[in-house]
């Protein structure tokens, strides 16, 4: 009897347990809604990933212009915050409980539940009514927040989760992805997008790889986003040789390549690990290199941001004040274009956009 009785008991406590501790899908319960426009509209603008797939975390901007930005969670609303939010409208988040879009600001949070992360450590699902939030929390535990707290939240844990998922990419996607692009997939001109989500549109909706599952196109994704495009024309590149150092910071150079720029002069060249440094030298050559004067500089190349081709540094567009940071912290971001500064600037924030006369002594020495 008491044998019956104790087995009994473990059923009782394995369904309970399940009920409470089963992964709780992030798949919409009915039709999602998808708030951008076009053909990169399924995924997230920032990391990629399938906006349906990770559906009860989405959330969104309506922009004063009327477009919408849409993001598989609150930590890539968080990544691309300083870019919009001088055009936000409204935020938006997605209420569990019904699926439909709802003000961010009068949610109910529950943060910190057993449910996994959506690009974070800590999870961060929103309900429109406070009961619901209240019922999820008794299921899966966390505390319930307002939006301020949960958002500042996600700010704050946000460098430390770009590391946390920065490793995994290396050790488990990029690898995955690599073999799938080498395997099986066209050639892909990477210099013709501008955003990742754009990228992994044209990869499905294409076909460049076959017929490929999200997890897999994700991969490849990621791949060619943040390893192969720093690659691709390599002869069109500052070509670093191991050996050569930054003058002004001492770093060898040839471990940014993405961020290489060059000084060339009557009798050699200087190169440098971004245009921040390459510009302290460019104003007191004296300081860095003893005898060197303007007047034997020949040529200034820059790595242009999206090609990360070589560009002549005179002719170059440069976004100063955004949330991408280089080698040494923050940078003039360079761009062959006047319109790709633009674009960049929609999607990482600036204060200006800059021409190579218009930059000063006094702007470089701000950055540090």
């Amino acid at each position: 009897m008491f044998k019956f009785q104790k087995i009994l008991f473990l059923i009782v406590f394995s369904l309970f347990a399940f009920s409470v501790y089963a992964e709780f899908s992030k798949l919409p319960t009915h039709e999602p809604t998808l708030l951008q426009k076009g053909e990169a509209k399924h995924w997230c603008p920032i990391c990629g990933m399938n906006l349906k797939s990770y559906y009860k975390t989405n959330h969104a901007v309506k922009l004063k212009n009327g477009d919408y930005k849409q993001y598989c969670s609150i930590r890539c609303l968080a990544f691309d915050y300083d870019s919009v939010k001088n055009k936000i409208d409204k935020i938006l988040v997605v209420d569990v409980a019904s699926d439909k879009f709802i003000d961010a600001e009068k949610a109910y949070y529950v943060v910190g539940s057993n449910v996994p992360g959506t690009m974070s450590a800590v999870s961060k699902l929103a309900f429109e009514k406070k009961e619901d939030a209240e019922k999820f929390a008794k299921e899966h535990g966390g505390v319930i927040k307002r939006f301020d707290e949960t958002f500042r939240i996600a700010l704050e844990s946000l460098n430390e989760d770009i590391v946390v998922f920065a490793n995994k990419k290396k050790t488990s996607i990029y690898p995955v992805g690599e073999k799938i692009y080498n395997t099986v997939c066209k050639p892909i001109d990477l210099g013709k997008f501008k955003k990742i989500n754009e990228l992994k549109a044209s990869i499905v909706n294409e076909k460049l790889c076959g017929e490929l599952d999200e997890k897999k196109a994700q991969a490849v994704a990621l791949y060619l986003w943040e390893v192969k495009r720093f690659e691709q024309n390599s002869e069109e590149h500052i070509h670093l040789s191991k050996d050569e150092k930054c003058p002004v910071c001492g770093m060898y150079v040839y471990k940014y390549p993405n961020w290489a720029a060059e000084i060339k002069t009557k009798n050699g060249r200087f190169v440098f690990d971004g245009v921040k440094d390459m510009m302290k030298f460019y104003f007191e050559p004296h300081k860095y290199a003893k005898g060197t004067t303007r007047n034997d500089f020949t040529k200034m190349v820059v790595t242009d941001y999206y090609t990360l081709k070589s560009i002549d540094g005179k002719k170059a567009y440069y976004v100063i004040g955004s949330r991408v940071l280089g080698p040494m912290g923050k940078e003039l971001i360079p761009f062959v274009s006047e319109n790709d500064a633009k674009n960049f600037m929609m999607d990482y924030g600036g204060d200006k956009i800059l021409k190579f006369e218009e930059i000063t002594p006094d702007i470089i020495k701000k950055l540090d």
